[in-house]
């Protein structure tokens, strides 16, 4: 198979051009090294079916689209757009799609700092490590102490972190450093499932499983001291992440919209490349009631990482007697989202639906979106790496303003299936191996440990360093794990 839809046209060392052919509206645009960028066209042109290239094509192929498909360095298969995929449409004349956010919506990461030092922890390794465990829930169906009826989850899903602030679950302070201020508007609770909110009774204040997690880090290395004392970070500094999203209610609101929006597709006559791609168009009932329902999932995520932020605070307070007060949050941001943002389009400023699955706003210098005390250095990207490597913090800038709408990197990227890693690893391996090089582990499953063993995933170095050389969001910090706390 040598298609010329394979013959990706070099721009610059990290800009690769997916030739406009066939049905596409928009040529496709890789932010990749070269060896990425062989290694996608080699898996395409082997006819793999589950390839992020052919997924570029694809949603370059879907109405509305502006400008390009775009693949950031961290780029794989996802359902239906590639995961590290970015698409903005025209509400005019283009469409919401499923397959741009996915079923873990708003699926994020908070980064907390503490006024703790490495040999402080140090000193208290297992005590932290082990209330952080007992305090926070984690696993496959793991359930919370917030027990909430439906009408409480559709106060969730209209409030947001507001919501778990006011139940005492962290510090009003905290909203200010949360992507949207910890609620976006427009989310109508009528228009999710009463399914799906069923699923989520218990789940509000509970990390999940999968590659969810909470460390606590050191800040390892700074690159970028200006953007890094805006962000309040400091080398040697003890910071904790936490990663996870909308749990099974964002699942379920996936799920129920998978039918709806095929009916749509059909409906309007669009395109159906993947069943992961059904949409509708922007500006129709279908379409309004899907970013209803996906603002109602955003929602749901803030709430849960502002929960789970409370329950960490109590955790230290239990272990070490840390003051929750002085535990700060310096940003939180998602990476599975659909918004309306405003653009630069052909020298205009336009409204937009910028989709992003498995990508994170990265907006740059004096956007009003960010917090008024980063707007000069451009807002953090909170980049998870491995339970074995390192986190990073980065940020956004102008050129990803101009070439990404305000897209960065969200991870490493998997390089094998759950499946393929769960035959390869042992998670009581695992556990030893990183016992061994420093990390304390704490897991509620071992099967679930293996699946995100650290070789089953591409190297983050490799990846940060092409976000950070391509110009697009360059490096500011970088974190090292030192307890890790999975599902």
């Amino acid at each position: 198979m040598n298609e010329p839809k394979y013959d990706l046209r070099k721009i610059d060392e990290y800009t690769w051009e997916v030739p406009k052919t066939g049905t596409m509206n928009v040529p496709g645009r890789l932010f990749v090294d070269e060896e990425t960028a062989r290694e996608l066209v080699d898996e395409a042109r082997s006819g793999a079916d589950w390839n992020a290239l052919d997924q570029v094509i694809n949603v370059a192929s879907l109405p509305g689209i502006v400008k390009a498909s775009l693949g950031l360095p961290d780029i794989h298969p996802g359902y239906g757009f590639p995961i590290g995929g970015v698409a903005a449409f025209d509400p005019e004349d283009g469409v919401a799609v499923a397959g741009g956010v996915g079923f873990d919506i708003n699926c994020g990461v908070r980064l907390l700092k503490t006024p703790l030092s490495v040999e402080e922890v140090e000193k208290s390794r297992e005590e932290i490590a082990s209330s952080l465990f007992e305090t926070v829930p984690a696993g496959l169906g793991s359930e919370g102490e917030i027990d909430l009826s439906v009408e409480e989850i559709n106060q969730v899903l209209k409030e947001g972190g507001r919501f778990a602030v006011e139940r005492g679950y962290g510090l009003e302070s905290d909203l200010e450093f949360v992507e949207e201020g910890g609620r976006i508007d427009g989310a109508n609770p009528e228009d999710v499932s009463r399914r799906a909110k069923q699923r989520q009774f218990k789940q509000i204040g509970t990390l999940g499983s999968g590659n969810h997690y909470l460390e606590v880090q050191k800040v390892d290395e700074i690159y970028d001291y200006q953007a890094a004392d805006a962000y309040g970070i400091d080398e040697g500094q003890v910071v904790i992440s936490i990663h996870t999203g909308s749990r099974a209610l964002g699942h379920q609101i996936g799920q129920d919209y998978l039918e709806k929006l095929e009916d749509a597709s059909e409906k309007y006559g669009l395109p159906i490349a993947e069943k992961e791609l059904v949409s509708a168009p922007v500006d129709s009932p279908e379409g309004r009631q899907y970013m209803s329902a996906v603002r109602c999932g955003i929602n749901c995520a803030f709430a849960n990482r502002q929960a789970i932020s409370g329950l960490t605070r109590r955790a230290l307070k239990g272990a070490i007697g840390l003051e929750p007060e002085s535990v700060r949050t310096i940003y939180e941001v998602g990476h599975n989202t659909a918004k309306f943002e405003t653009h630069e389009v052909e020298g205009e400023k336009k409204e937009l639906l910028v989709h992003r699955k498995g990508s994170t706003r990265a907006f740059g210098p004096g956007r009003q979106e960010l917090p008024s005390s980063y707007r000069q250095v451009g807002g953090p990207l909170l980049v998870g790496g491995t339970m074995g490597t390192s986190s990073y913090v980065l940020r956004g800038s102008r050129e990803a303003m101009q070439r990404t709408f305000g897209s960065g990197v969200h991870g490493a990227g998997r390089a094998m299936s759950r499946k393929k890693a769960k035959s390869k690893f042992w998670g009581e391996d695992v556990e030893k191996r990183l016992n061994t090089e420093g990390i304390t582990v704490k897991t509620h499953s071992y099967p679930g440990l293996a699946e995100e063993a650290p070789g089953a995933y591409k190297d983050v170095e490799k990846v940060v360093n092409a976000a950070h050389r391509s110009g697009l969001t360059p490096k500011v910090a970088k974190l090292k794990p030192l307890i890790v706390i999975k599902g």
